[in-house]
Order: structure tokens, then sequence, then C-alpha cells
């Protein structure tokens, strides 16, 4: 497999890490800041916007070098309903509607993500095997 191959292999298990991250940050910091009162004066301050700086860019390039080399493009809806999902939740939901359709909808959107650079992941291996036969 040469190196232009990986590439997009790395981004899908680059986009999966973060993923995993915002969902871990999701569901850890409110147990986190029960269980450890020192923390409760972080219990407002989110890391959301900040990590959909990284996740969005990560995830656009990874789904779209994957779709290229599988073409499937019902890997590439699920990511980007699941980028939205992710967006509206850890933007306009945590500031309108409260925690818990923060917290709904960050984990929903970030299952969904994760789920879509998985599949990216899979189809765009069997892609390259199917290609180097």
């Amino acid at each position: 497999m040469d190196d232009s191959s990986r590439r997009p292999a790395v981004l899908d298990q680059m986009a999966l890490a973060l993923s995993g991250l915002c969902l871990l940050h999701c569901l850890l910091l409110p147990f986190a800041v029960a269980v450890l009162p020192f923390l409760g004066q972080f219990s407002d301050d989110h890391l959301h916007a900040e990590l959909l700086v990284v996740v969005i860019p990560v995830s656009v390039v990874a789904l779209y070098l994957g779709y290229r080399r599988h073409n499937h493009s019902g890997v590439v809806v699920m990511g980007m309903i699941g980028l939205i999902v992710l967006t509206i939740g850890g933007t306009v939901a945590h500031s309108r509607y409260g925690l818990l359709a923060d917290r709904t909808l960050t984990v929903i959107g970030s299952v969904t993500l994760a789920v879509a650079h998985y599949r990216n992941f899979r189809l765009s291996r069997m892609a390259v095997r199917l290609s180097s036969k």
C-alpha cells in the first residue's frame, strides 16, 4: 500500500478518535463534576466549540477522500448528518436549550459520525484491496 493509500485511513482513524473524545467528554465530564466537587467551577465551560474546530475539517477531508475511493455517498451523508447534529449540540443547543439538549445532541452526533467514519474506513480498505487485485 503506497503513502497516498494510507492517508484516508489515517484521517478516518483520527476522526474516529476525535469522535470518541467528544463522546467521552460528554459522558464523563458530568460524572467527574459530580464526583469531584472542586471541578464544579468548570461545569458551565465546555469544549464543544473548540473541538469542532478540529473535528469538522478532519471529518470532511476523511469522508471526501474515502468517498473518492469507494463512491458510497451514504457514508458521506451519514457523516454530514453527524457533523450537523454535533455542531448544533455543541453550539446552539447548549446556549439556547440547556445542558440536557447539548449532551443529547452531542452524543447522537458523535456516535453517528463515528459510525460513518468506521464505515468509511472499512469501505476504503475494501476498495484498496479490490483495486490491488
